[in-house]
């Protein structure tokens, strides 16, 4: 398999509504799976959605885990969600601090449902009904954006966009 490479903000397939995929084509994608884990572990991410390598299939992972980009995530394996989808979502929101690695170098506040009921497929066409809330639920539903066309920044107040300098600054004035 040739090396995956991040697609950045501005490449169209960032504002694709991905395909679904069917049963069938799960194990032939495996090969892809594995290497899209690597590359959002070489960039120290926790999600990454199959667009931003630009393969426009809804899947994605959720890997949440302390790392340089988020020091506080909470441990999660990475789970390989295939054609995922939000069944129920909180009415509460939470606004907290998202990256993304198709847009380095930015940070942005953006609102979230703080708890939502998920459903997904795995690898071997098993069906997943789980609940999330907090940072995996936020990693959740950021990924879901990718697979719809959207990026975290359509989410966002535009007063609410920071360099990665200014957040490392203001994140060190709050600790």
């Amino acid at each position: 398999m040739e090396t995956l490479t991040i697609a950045q903000l501005g490449n169209p397939i960032l504002r694709e509504h991905a395909s679904l995929i069917s049963a069938t084509q799960y194990q032939e994608f495996a090969p892809f799976f594995n290497a899209l884990q690597q590359k959002m572990l070489e960039h120290n991410g926790v999600g990454i959605a199959a667009p931003q390598v630009s393969e426009s299939i809804r899947a994605f992972i959720v890997a949440s885990r302390p790392n340089p980009r988020y020091p506080d995530a909470p441990m999660m394996e990475p789970t390989l969600m295939l054609n995922p989808e939000i069944t129920w979502a909180s009415e509460n929101m939470e606004k907290d601090w998202e990256g993304c690695l198709s847009i380095p170098g930015i940070r942005a506040l953006v609102s979230r449902h703080s708890h939502i009921e998920v459903r997904y497929d795995t690898l071997e066409g098993k069906e997943v009904k789980t609940q999330m809330e907090g940072f995996i639920a936020r990693i959740f539903q950021h990924e879901l954006d990718h697979l719809n066309g959207l990026v975290f920044l359509d989410r966002a107040d535009k007063a609410d966009y920071y360099t990665e300098a200014e957040y490392l600054k203001l994140m060190t004035k709050s600790e």
